[in-house]
Formats: C-alpha cells, structure tokens, sequence
C-alpha cells in the first residue's frame, strides 16, 4: 500500500532525534506537488487503504495507535480529526480532548489522567492536545517550576516508550500555522455567524505569547522526539494539503505494524448454515 513511498515522503515531516527544529525557519506553507482537485482524489484514495489498515489492526486486536496533535488556536485540530479520521470506522476510533485539568486531576501527577485514556489494543485514539499542555502552557504562563518542567521531559519519554514497549505505536504531530494564518482563522470566526460559536476571548489573549509559545513547542519536541515516538512537523496553512500529509504518515505507520486478520476457523467450506 505504498509504504515505501509514503515513508520517502514523510521523512520530510519527520523530526529525528538528532533535529533540532527551529520553528522560525520550518515553513507552514509549502507548494503541493498536486491540484486540489487531485487532492480530493487521492485523499479519497488514502481513505481506501486506511479503511483495510484499520480493519486489520482492529480484527487482530495485538497492537494500537496513539495520535498525539498540538497546534495553536485555529491550528486545525479539530478539521484533521475530521477529515483524516472521520472515515474511518467509528467502532476503532476514539478522540480525547484534554481541556484545563480539574481539581481531582490536579491532585494526581500530571500523567495520570492521560494514562487512563490511552489506547487499548486494535484501537486508533486521537489525542486533541494532550500531556504535553504541562510542558507547553505551563511554561508560557509559569504555571509550575522551570526545574519541575525540565523533568517533566524525561517522563513524557519514559511514559511514551513504556507505550511503546506495550504494542502502542505514538505519533505526535504539530500542525505549524503562521501567526498571520491565524489572524484570518480568527476574524473568520467572528465574521461568520455559523462560527461564532468557536471564538473565545482566550483567542486574542493568547495570541500575545505567540512567540514565546513557538519557542516553548521547540523546546517540547526537540526533547521529545524520539525513534520510538517521533514527532512531525506539518505545514498547516493548506488545510487539504496538511490533511494529505498526516493521512499518509497514518498510512505509512499502519503498513509497519503488519497487522493481520486472525486465522479463520478450520473446515470453513463445510459448514452447512442449517434452513
């Protein structure tokens, strides 16, 4: 299913362990290498392979997948879970959104309510923002010690590899809008009634620490990408385009795991399926 074109393509997006990524040079907009009205077709023809993919992970029920995506607000969080995921079958899917922790949460360490979300085996569980809002906001705001979120690196590695090491393959990805991007998202939200309703002040409030964020989501990804758990950087200012992408990078980590549909029952061509 195209592997290992899939896999010479991603590595474009793909931040290695030895990368050190500077969001300030990594574009969030580049040229498709296709029409958009070829986009749709191929998309449609990624669906195809991702349905089979997915059917296979979830009949053999031996491994799973862990989507983690961050972006800033109007990043397009919500459009690729729809887009990418939404065809897929809904029985092998589950999306968590991690909004502001509560009082019981906050009584825990800061991985315990992630951990219990995670994906049982023949599952896709899409994270809509995640664990790594205790290394992202936390630090922008100084909402916890700078040596507490520095160790917090270590255990966002460990946790990942022990999910790893459990049959769960992570991927993490990082939808890169421009501040400019985000601009027109968010007039947009104020200019059409059908969505006012996504627009909050917490917009405008945190477009302040723009840059303090993108410096702050460096740190986060060049700590925490690793072999077992990589993270990718995904142009996200053309939306269908950035949906082809992470729909093939779906594709290429679905291929890898090799998944099969469980043996069938001996003697199948004798049963008699009594009137």
């Amino acid at each position: 299913m195209h592997n290992d074109t899939d896999e010479k393509f991603i590595k474009n997006y793909r931040i290695t362990p030895k990368d050190k990524v500077d969001l300030s040079k990594t574009p969030t907009l580049e040229k498709p290498d296709m029409k958009r009205s070829d986009g749709d077709t191929f998309l449609a023809e990624i669906h195809d392979d991702l349905k089979l993919l997915q059917n296979r992970l979830y009949a053999e029920g031996k491994k799973s997948i862990l989507v983690v995506i961050q972006a800033m607000d109007t990043g397009g969080k919500d459009g690729t879970i729809r887009k990418v995921f939404g065809p897929l079958n809904p029985q092998g899917v589950r999306v968590h959104s991690f909004k502001q922790p509560n009082p019981k949460e906050i009584s825990h360490d800061f991985l315990w309510r992630i951990h219990t979300c995670t994906p049982k085996h023949g599952m896709i569980t899409i994270f809509n923002r995640s664990h790594y809002e205790d290394v992202l906001i936390q630090r922008v705001h100084k909402l916890a010690p700078k040596e507490v979120i520095e160790r917090r690196y270590t255990h966002i590695n460990n946790f990942e590899y022990l999910l790893h090491d459990s049959n769960t393959h992570v991927i993490k990805l990082f939808l890169h809008i421009s501040k400019d991007e985000q601009k027109k998202r968010i007039q947009d939200r104020l200019d059409k009634a059908e969505k006012n309703w996504k627009f909050t002040s917490s917009d405008i409030a945190e477009r302040k620490f723009w840059d303090q964020y993108m410096k702050t989501y460096e740190l986060a990804i060049n700590n925490c990408s690793t072999e077992h758990a990589p993270w990718y950087v995904i142009p996200g200012d053309k939306k269908w385009w950035r949906n082809i992408i992470i729909a093939r990078i779906i594709r290429s980590h679905l291929n890898k795991l090799h998944c099969e549909f469980p043996a069938p029952e001996p003697n199948l061509d004798k049963v008699i399926i009594p009137e």
